[in-house]
């Protein structure tokens, strides 16, 4: 079961809004097939791991372990129960139960119906961990919500405002290994969000550069349509979702849509409603301080990436403060990566 929840993790930035499964198949302590959840809309792990079995006829006594149930319904692919019921395979080993409503059970059911053994709960914490953003989307009916930031090693996330208008390009707190996590995230996560003063100061692209991997959804804040249209997020090169209080009345860019939120009230759980009601299972919030904290005010977070950088602002625009269970901390190069789940 650890090979296929590291199997799992090689599927998370492609599979999305699908679980990123990982499974192999076993005889005799060997394994004869290992697969991963394809992109979206392709193949299940399942049948990538079946797939990959040179003889066929071991099936037959094989045990396949899974991290989440077997899907029992059709989709965008035939159910995988089917599959493994069509090879005889005797015994499958399930991490998880699948919370998904049209399978929740059925498949185990399935496969104990055709005579199967089956094992289920093996694991299941570190199964839960992999499949974290697609068991919060079902769950907690809101996307998995990890918050992320840098701040100086006195504790500011950026430079007086005088000192940003000398040099309005985005001043770099953290080193080059530091930032290649970031997009190593961006890459795993269906969606990043910032703030309107983040997009206005930086001009972000909010894409994945020194990882492989498609680029997130872009969420922005803009209550009141501040965003010049020659800004990065808005060049129309991929899916974005703006925030604001009155929708303009002209189209936006391509793969550009506006949602209107309440502004006089709470605005992270209507930002996760909206993010639910567009399938969007989880979200890296960016930035910047303002933004943090209103979803730190409302408790609405799971995990936050915090890094500390060398330099010393002596005064700016102040870091959040938050309390979690200090998960890790280690060092990149002279950078220290904090990391906190919330408990």
């Amino acid at each position: 079961m650890r090979r296929a929840i590291q199997l799992g993790k090689s599927g998370l930035a492609l599979a999305a809004p699908n679980p990123s499964v990982g499974c192999i198949l076993v005889v005799n302590e060997t394994i004869i097939g290992e697969g991963f959840t394809s992109p979206f809309g392709g193949p299940h792990a399942e049948v990538n791991a079946i797939k990959a079995v040179k003889d066929k006829s071991l099936l037959a006594k094989a045990t396949l372990y899974v991290t989440l149930e077997p899907c029992s319904h059709f989709g965008k692919t035939p159910p995988c129960v089917d599959l493994i019921m069509t090879h005889d395979i005797p015994r499958v080993v399930i991490g998880l139960l699948d919370p998904n409503p049209k399978v929740a059970g059925n498949g185990i059911r399935a496969l104990k119906a055709s005579g199967c053994e089956v094992v289920s709960g093996v694991l299941a914490a570190e199964c839960t961990r992999l499949h974290k953003r697609f068991l919060s989307h079902f769950q907690k009916k809101r996307p998995y919500i990890t918050l992320k930031w840098a701040e100086s090693l006195d504790g500011y996330i950026a430079p007086e405002k005088e000192a940003r208008a000398k040099n309005p390009t985005p001043f770099w707190i953290t080193n080059r290994y530091s930032r290649q996590y970031v997009h190593r995230w961006r890459s795993e996560e269906m969606a990043i969000l910032v703030g309107t003063n983040t997009v206005l100061e930086d001009n972000p692209k909010l894409t994945v550069r020194d990882w492989v991997g498609p680029p997130p959804i872009r969420i922005l804040l803009d209550r009141y349509g501040r965003i010049p249209s020659d800004h990065h997020v808005l060049d129309g090169s991929t899916r974005t979702i703006i925030f604001t209080e009155n929708s303009p009345a002209q189209k936006g860019p391509k793969d550009t849509v506006f949602e209107e939120l309440d502004f006089s009230k709470p605005l992270a759980q209507q930002i996760c409603t909206h993010l639910y009601q567009h399938n969007i299972h989880s979200v890296l919030v960016e930035g910047g301080s303002k933004t943090l904290e209103t979803f730190i005010d409302a408790g609405l977070w799971d995990e936050a990436f915090i890094f500390k950088g060398v330099s010393i602002f002596k005064n700016g625009i102040k870091a959040p403060t938050l309390a979690g269970e200090r998960i890790s901390t280690q060092s990149v190069l002279k950078d220290i990566l904090i990391h906190l789940r919330n408990d």
